[in-house]
């Protein structure tokens, strides 16, 4: 059976999942018939699709680029380091990957403070919503990061 782990929780023998069915449809949506409420994978994908847009809509100055190719690399990396989380060989290994995903977040946050700041860059897109979503993702990551260490002790 196909498990998922949500929220960046490892898996542990004691606890029975439910098995959940996830289909890719044409626009690039997922449909699910027993979807969880909160899916954190879900809410760094379309992170990492709202700072991908963010970067095109950037000028191609020296400045915009260099910005946007910042951005592309710390942006959308919490999407994959998560993936990475998921699949943690130890819970040392976890709580490594865990702190990754936090540091990248909180570089993509100063990147995003510097793009609202300059104003040469103009307004670009998603810029409020990165910048919302950052904010709250953040704290996330704290809290996962916290528990865990709790949870080693």
């Amino acid at each position: 059976m196909n498990r998922k782990t949500l929220n960046a929780q490892r898996r542990t023998p004691n606890i029975k999942f439910r098995s959940w069915r996830v289909a890719e449809i044409p626009n690039g949506e997922y449909d699910s018939k027993r979807k969880p409420p909160y899916d954190l994978e879900d809410r760094l994908l379309e992170f990492a699709a709202n700072i991908v847009e963010l970067t095109e809509s950037l000028p191609n100055t020296r400045a915009g680029n260099h910005i946007a190719g910042q951005l592309l690399r710390c942006g959308p990396s919490s999407l994959s380091n998560h993936g990475e989380v998921e699949a943690a060989e130890s819970r040392r290994d976890f709580l490594h990957k865990l702190r990754i995903c936090l540091k990248e977040l909180r570089e993509t946050k100063r990147w995003l403070r510097l793009v609202g700041r300059v104003k040469k860059l103009g307004s670009p897109a998603n810029l409020v919503t990165c910048l919302n979503e950052v904010e709250e993702l953040i704290p996330i990551f704290v809290a996962s990061i916290r528990t865990a260490e709790k949870n080693a002790k």
